[in-house]
């Protein structure tokens, strides 16, 4: 993997997110917060979920190993979530002009939530946090498109067109 490609996707993945907080944006309160039956519930939780997830990888690369993910109760609405979320891609897309191709192919070391410790190939785990991304935007894009929002494609290839 290189300084190139991992950009690329760090840049599809912030479309990816502008898109999923456009539509959110149109869901009343109501459809924010309520349950739904996905692995990590309704829309707010789910992408608080993928929010996270950014989050704790974005601290351990960095040499910070966290001891838990955001709450969905800090993010009462769309706005929060939303301004949270540009607050974060910042700091990740900081990391990402910054990352290295040697950083890329290196291994790091960090701490899950219990303590243990792990060694991963950067550019691994990078990739890893794209694609879930992808999983849990998906997921809020199906509860989206239920609640008469769709975000519209959200693929590699539409955002490669719009590039």
């Amino acid at each position: 993997m290189n300084k190139q490609d991992i950009t690329l996707l760090y840049k599809y993945n912030q479309w990816t997110t502008a898109k999923i907080l456009d539509a959110a944006s149109k869901v009343t309160h109501e459809q924010f917060i309520a349950p739904a039956s996905f692995p990590h519930g309704g829309l707010r939780s789910t992408l608080i979920h993928a929010l996270s997830a950014e989050w704790v990888w974005r601290h351990r690369w960095e040499g910070t190993s966290l001891s838990a993910h955001l709450k969905p109760e800090d993010f009462p609405n769309v706005e929060s979530l939303g301004a949270r979320w540009v607050e974060e891609e910042k700091l990740l897309m900081a990391f990402v002009d910054n990352v290295t191709d040697e950083m890329l192919n290196s291994r790091f070391v960090y701490k899950n939530f219990k303590g243990t410790s792990f060694e991963k190939v950067l550019w691994q785990v990078m990739a890893h946090v794209i694609n879930h991304g992808t999983q849990h935007k998906t997921e809020a894009a199906a509860l989206l498109t239920d609640f008469g929002c769709s975000p519209g494609d959200i693929d590699l290839v539409y955002f490669l067109d719009a590039m």
